[in-house]
């Protein structure tokens, strides 16, 4: 019994210090080695909204966090000094055309009396003709920005998103080229992952990627498409006279620089709401699962 009670010690005491050994190296290849980094953010794509002319609103069909789709309106600017506009422009170039005529008829009376009009008489009321052509033209393009401008009283959507940062309401004069709401672009999300350098040597471009965001369980697949080739350099800002100005460092603490690295996602699991700002945990290589093993793929997908 003495001895089947050594025995037995022996083999806990093995297989304890087993399972540390097994634990601790899968940590450090977990936390040192693996290409994952916990520093992910979610990334989108944001367009500003903003007219191209000014005017009133009067209508504003949306609510903020609303979805559309590209071409939903999203409001309209008082359509009455643009429609004003177009008569007024079309008013010129009535006349416009009405005074080309005339010139028109001027010019060809002084042909047919060629040897009573001089040539540069003659010359002098064909110039006019050609003037009142450019003046046709410019009252006709002038016809044309009014209408344009009509158009452009109302603001659709040029992207599938959602609204955010509404600011408008009935009533507010909107000023041109001053975005007064913004639309998320829901088919560009994508998610930057700042991986450090020690770890590059495992991310390739194409890579699979394990994406898994801080407040779902759920793994979103992903691939690598692009990493970034450049990152800010400090040391490299001259100081008031010009100087470089290099930080000091202790030379046996060197800090590794993060590397972006830009995560496609292939699919978006259902129940997972995608929204710019979340943090998310990356892993990147080629079947995380039997590449690393499962304890270490979920380490990396839990801690």
């Amino acid at each position: 019994m003495p001895l089947l009670r050594t025995l037995i010690r022996v083999i806990l005491t093995l297989a304890v210090v087993s399972l540390a050994i097994v634990l601790g190296v899968t940590l450090w290849n977990t936390y040192m080695i693996a290409p994952w980094t916990r520093d992910g953010r979610v990334r989108v794509y944001v367009v500003d909204v903003a007219p191209e002319v000014s005017g009133t609103v009067v209508q504003v069909p949306v609510v903020d966090n609303q979805f559309v789709h590209k071409g939903d309106p999203l409001y309209v600017l008082d359509p009455v000094r643009f429609r004003l506009a177009i008569r007024e422009a079309q008013a010129r170039l009535d006349g416009a055309l009405e005074d080309l005529k005339l010139k028109q008829n001027d010019a060809r009376r002084r042909m047919g009396l060629s040897g009573i009009v001089s040539a540069e008489e003659q010359e002098v009321f064909n110039s006019n003709v050609a003037t009142q052509v450019a003046a046709v033209d410019a009252a006709r393009a002038a016809l044309d920005v009014a209408k344009l401008n009509l158009q452009r009283s109302v603001l659709y959507s040029p992207v599938n998103g959602y609204i955010t940062n509404l600011n408008l309401r009935v009533g507010d004069y909107a000023t041109a080229g001053q975005a007064r709401l913004a639309v998320i672009d829901s088919d560009s999300y994508w998610v930057y992952g700042y991986f450090e350098e020690t770890k590059m040597w495992g991310v390739h471009v194409g890579d699979e990627a394990r994406v898994k965001l801080m407040g779902y369980k759920q793994i979103i697949p992903g691939h690598v498409i692009s990493i970034a080739r450049g990152i800010n350099d400090t040391n490299g800002n001259p100081d008031k006279l010009g100087l470089q100005d290099v930080n000091p460092i202790f030379t046996w603490v060197r800090l590794a620089q993060r590397i972006p690295v830009r995560i496609h996602l292939d699919q978006v699991p259902e129940g997972v709401t995608l929204a710019a700002g979340m943090t998310a945990t990356i892993s990147v290589g080629p079947e995380s699962l039997s590449r690393r093993g499962k304890l270490t793929s979920w380490l990396q997908d839990h801690l």
